[in-house]
């Protein structure tokens, strides 16, 4: 379901992001991938609960999904048991694509993000794949 093509179109095409998770702690992964993102020209809204109300690289953290709206993608750094929530609520909102960072895999979450018409992208990471794939912005 990963294939490289699909990879490839999803991180050319999309411009905003949605990072479920984002911490503001510099030893997170959502953290370094947040500013990665961003630096290559990404619109990431972070959404955590707890931190909502703060900023992370200069963007306001929102508590939910429906306050970053619109939205092109779904970064989720959650535990696998975790994701079927924000992934129906992804499909309410309308987002295009589901992204499930490395080490978060849940098949039955990810069918309902592609019956719903979704691209789901599993267990990878976009600051490991646009460098790998050579895309540039």
């Amino acid at each position: 379901m990963n294939d490289d093509d699909l990879i490839r179109q999803v991180l050319t095409t999309t411009t905003r992001i949605a990072l479920v998770g984002a911490s503001n702690k510099p030893d997170r992964p959502s953290y370094s991938v947040m500013r990665f993102l961003l630096a290559q020209g990404f619109d990431v809204t972070p959404v955590n609960p707890g931190l909502a109300g703060k900023t992370i690289f200069g963007q306001k953290v929102v508590a939910t999904l429906e306050e970053a709206t619109p939205l092109d993608m779904v970064d989720l750094f959650r535990n696998p048991a975790e994701v079927e929530a924000p992934i129906k609520e992804a499909i309410r909102l309308g987002a295009k694509t589901i992204w499930l960072q490395l080490g978060v895999i849940n098949e039955p979450a990810a069918a309902l993000a592609r019956a719903a018409g979704l691209t789901v992208i599993m267990d990878r990471c976009p600051a490991i794949e646009i460098p790998r794939l050579a895309i540039h912005r």
